[in-house]
């Protein structure tokens, strides 16, 4: 069983006071027992990628860096391992859109870089992020194995199928997603529930649980070219077959633990064998980008 803590966070324009909340809200979790605990996306910043923007850059910093110190030294605190995002400054010129994974005794238990990167309105992403080139490889940590992918990553069923194929105990997705004032209310409602409902299902094709953290609240479109994005909240955590173990709300700050028997993963394996079953000699055609009828 791993006592998993989620901070679903609303930003502001202040860096220190968004990572300073953070640091309380690790605090709190690991008090209540906390053994693992998972940040959302780009959590020390407003979510800037709805402007495209060269000065942005500055933003980015190595690994390890200031990020990987600050809460290097919370996980070493607390003895929690501790999921985070940054944006990560590789070299001049190469950034990536990267997770963290700080082991509890303060050290980086390994890196993720995120795979798929959109470009949408107020989501340009392509503008900022190299795509990752370390692959769908899971970080061990004390707790189990980690797999870690980023927000875009968890429309992608092959991304979680190739996390499990390596051995993850459970998926993890940081992420930053919203509504669009320009859709109305039943549209929304719809995209949150796809949202839920592919990671659910990565959860069952899978036979693995599932932790899904979101941003929440409202950040406006510094170029006021869209009318900012109302990130959804909804932070979730899912068990092997799909079943909802934790759903945040969609509008206010949250933080919780939720219990995850990973044992139970196993099980639900042997009743749905899906990987017995797969025909992987028949696979072939998903490393097309698309097939003739």
């Amino acid at each position: 069983m791993i006592r998993t803590g989620i901070i679903q966070q609303h930003n502001t324009a202040d860096i220190q006071d968004n990572m300073n909340r953070l640091a309380n809200s690790i605090a709190q979790l690991a008090k209540e027992g906390a053994q693992l605990i998972v940040l959302q996306e780009l959590h020390n910043s407003l979510y800037f990628c709805q402007e495209e923007q060269v000065d942005i850059f500055d933003l980015a910093e190595p690994i390890p860096g200031p990020s990987t110190q600050f809460f290097g030294q919370l996980a070493k605190e607390h003895g929690v391992v501790i999921v985070t995002s940054l944006f990560e400054k590789r070299a001049p010129g190469l950034y990536h859109n990267t997770a963290v994974v700080m082991e509890k005794d303060g050290s980086v238990a390994g890196i993720y870089r995120k795979m798929h990167i959109p470009d949408d309105p107020a989501y340009y992403e392509k503008f900022y992020f190299t795509p990752g080139d370390l692959g769908f490889q899971p970080i061990d940590t004390s707790v189990g194995r980690l797999g870690v992918l980023v927000c875009w990553d968890q429309w992608y069923p092959e991304a979680a199928r190739l996390m499990a194929m390596r051995g993850a105990d459970m998926l993890i997705y940081p992420t930053a997603i919203g509504y669009a004032a320009s859709d109305d209310e039943a549209e929304q409602q719809r995209q949150r529930e796809a949202w839920t409902t592919i990671q659910r299902a990565h959860a069952v094709a899978n036979g693995l649980p599932v932790v899904a953290v979101n941003r929440v609240g409202f950040e406006p479109d510094p170029s006021q070219q869209t009318p900012g994005i109302n990130f959804w909240g909804s932070s979730f955590v899912a068990g092997p077959q799909g079943e909802l173990l934790f759903r945040a709300n969609d509008t206010e700050e949250q933080c919780a633990i939720i219990d995850i028997d990973l044992a139970h993963s196993e099980q639900v394996r042997r009743w749905w064998p899906f990987f017995r079953d797969r025909r992987i000699d028949e696979y072939g055609g998903l490393t097309q980008r698309f097939l003739k009828p």
